[in-house]
């Protein structure tokens, strides 16, 4: 099944995976948030947002494939998928990176 990235998906989790495209700098504002770009073919970029004050930090290099479940929001640039670490509080599943064989939650 292919996953479906819009307007209409925002708000959504989805799990996919990618190869790592770009490394940017840690979000420092509030929660710190690791942040990097995943190619996810067809043309689609997505930005993962993985909070590393509840997660551990995914050791990724470019070119790397991960895999991720998370919350999707949409926006102008392919949009961004944040949440992708366990729920503190224990409500929800949460989501979580996978990089080679290990799982970053």
């Amino acid at each position: 099944m292919k996953q479906t990235f819009g307007k209409d998906a925002s708000g959504s989790w989805i799990e996919a995976s990618g190869l790592v495209q770009r490394l940017l700098s840690d979000d420092k504002d509030g929660s710190r948030h690791q942040r990097f770009v995943l190619d996810v073919g067809d043309r689609q970029t997505l930005l993962i947002t993985h909070n590393i004050d509840i997660a551990k930090r995914v050791p990724v290099g470019l070119r790397d494939r991960v895999r991720f479940r998370g919350m999707y929001e949409w926006n102008d640039l392919g949009g961004l998928v944040h949440w992708t670490h366990h729920d503190p509080h224990g409500v929800e599943d949460g989501g979580f990176v996978k990089y080679r064989a290990r799982t970053y939650q």
